[in-house]
């Protein structure tokens, strides 16, 4: 017989193994036929090498224990050795009960470092756009999950949240970031905005009460009015990282709250189809991120504070009281044609009203980022009374500015803006187009204002724009009620425009008034 090439590699192989012939017959029931062996399993075409692979491969694919033991190492090896995101949620909890154990979090040694530029501006910047996409994104599930009525509901208990938000910031964090020397103690800092916390909740029960609310629709608010007092209390510690350089970390907190918030509300509504559970949820998420992460984050990355004090607790509130009372103002009468709505229409206008609302927001938090950062550079060119012409050029580029970026949106909005937030929303805007635009036009006017209003603080004359705000707060307190009733929600978004414009206008008199006056107290022979 002769002999073939696959013959002679299978001797080979044979050979290798230690069998003089793979003539040799197996053993048991196999039987050798020409170096090949049959088992009445496999057919006689196999080598002793071929059966005992093939024999494993099957064993394998059939789930035998030798599968089942490497599945399960493999499995133990992965268990072993867990993701970068559980790593580090792991190390995280660690320090926490080492800080509880070990004597106190401000014993702890910080591990951060500071003065870090490149991500003070990048955590600050996301954590400032995720706080800010928050009430839209929130708005968008509730419509999609349950409709315009109940995102409604929830749309004006945000609105309120907000102001309570405000009151319990109390205008304390601008001070607190510039209090370098220290001069008041965290502790003092902390008691005074967990005070403002406190009174601005209860504020917001007895709104709710006064409004005479459902049990829906106060369960709505109070879990609204949770998240954002949480949201205020927290920013007293993200101030105390700011002061300590380590503004990203801030930044960092303020991105997972806001995150966290949005995931569980939509997570709870998505299962529940209930808007009080689903805001109570975002409450109770709120509370877990200051307990776990935000308070313990400024105490384990800062120095030790010194003993609370009264005395300064109480010069905190009566500092910052004129830059508070200009905020709520300026916030109260933004929202009173939302106010006046609740009483009148139902709630679903809410939802339009702030969904149209939004791109003007996109408005004013795209002038924030342009300018914002600019304000201590501002301050210093305003300071050398050479420069003061540069410094009338950069207000006139930065309205100019406002103007090209309302026109912008405007142009999106008359375009593909419509079609898109109707399919975000899920409802018809097409009939809205005329109020998307003329709330586009009011975005471009608020933001003018938040502008000139800032230039006024750089000035160090915000306190000449209180009776500004009080006439303009009359204004909204009659010029909604009329309008809406009469036309209903275009009534509303007119007596939105209406107002910003005259408040513009009022302030951009007032800052024409104190420029003369500081150029008169600094040439008195030019009058």
């Amino acid at each position: 017989m002769s002999i073939t090439p696959l013959d002679s590699i299978r001797r080979a192989i044979a050979r290798r193994n230690g069998v003089a012939d793979p003539a040799v017959a197996g053993s048991g029931t196999a039987r050798a036929q020409g170096g090949r062996i049959e088992n009445g399993l496999f057919p006689a075409s196999h080598t002793a090498e071929e059966l005992a692979r093939i024999q494993e491969l099957s064993q394998r694919n059939a789930g035998g224990p030798d599968s089942s033991q490497a599945t399960r190492r493999r499995r133990r090896e992965r268990d072993r050795e867990p993701g970068p995101v559980r790593r580090m949620v792991n190390a995280w909890w660690n320090r926490l009960l080492g800080a509880v154990y070990g004597g106190g979090f401000s014993t702890q040694e910080a591990e951060y470092e500071d003065h870090a530029t490149r991500r003070d501006y990048l955590w600050n910047t996301l954590g400032t756009a995720v706080w800010g996409m928050a009430f839209p994104l929130l708005t968008i599930v509730s419509t999609q999950l349950v409709g315009a009525e109940e995102a409604g509901k929830f749309s004006i208990a945000f609105v309120t949240g907000t102001l309570i938000m405000i009151a319990c910031n109390y205008g304390v964090r601008n001070f607190q970031v510039s209090d370098i020397d220290e001069k008041t103690s965290f502790a003092s800092y902390q008691l005074n905005r967990w005070l403002c916390g406190a009174l601005a909740l209860a504020c917001g029960l007895v709104y709710s009460s006064a409004r005479g609310y459902d049990a829906q629709m106060a369960t709505i608010g109070l879990g609204v009015y949770l998240y954002k007092v949480i949201d205020g209390v927290a920013d007293v510690y993200e101030g105390r990282l700011q002061q300590a350089d380590k503004l990203y970390l801030a930044g960092m907190s303020q991105t997972l709250r806001s995150a966290g918030v949005i995931a569980v509300f939509s997570m709870a509504l998505f299962l529940t189809r209930s808007m009080p559970i689903a805001a109570m949820a975002m409450g109770i998420a709120a509370i877990a991120s200051l307990v776990l992460v935000t308070a313990p984050l400024a105490l384990l990355e800062t120095e030790k504070s010194r003993r609370v004090s009264l005395r300064e607790v109480g010069h905190l509130f009566i500092q910052c009281a004129p830059l508070f009372g200009a905020l709520f103002l300026f916030n109260l009468i933004e929202s009173m044609p939302k106010f006046v709505m609740e009483g009148t229409l139902a709630y679903k206008y809410q939802l339009y009203f702030n969904a149209l609302f939004f791109p003007a927001q996109a408005i004013l938090l795209s002038i924030g980022f342009i300018y914002k950062p600019q304000l201590l550079r501002l301050s210093s060119i305003w300071a050398n009374p050479r420069k003061r012409r540069r410094f009338d050029l950069i207000i006139v580029a930065v309205m100019a500015l406002i103007v090209v970026i309302t026109g912008v949106c405007a142009a999106f909005m008359a375009g593909p803006g419509i079609p898109l937030m109707s399919f975000m929303y899920g409802l018809s805007f097409e009939r809205y187009r005329t109020l998307a635009l003329l709330m586009v036009v009011a975005g471009g006017v608020t933001a003018a204002i938040d502008f000139i209003y800032a230039i006024i603080t750089v000035l160090r004359h915000a306190g000449d724009v209180t009776k500004i705000y009080l006439i303009c707060f009359a204004v909204s307190v009659v010029l909604p009620v009329i309008l809406i009733k009469l036309l209903g929600l275009m009534g509303a978004v007119v007596s939105y425009l209406a107002i910003m414009a005259l408040l513009l206008v009022l302030l951009i008199i007032e800052y024409a008034h104190i420029r003369q006056r500081i150029e008169r107290d600094r040439n008195p022979y030019g009058a």
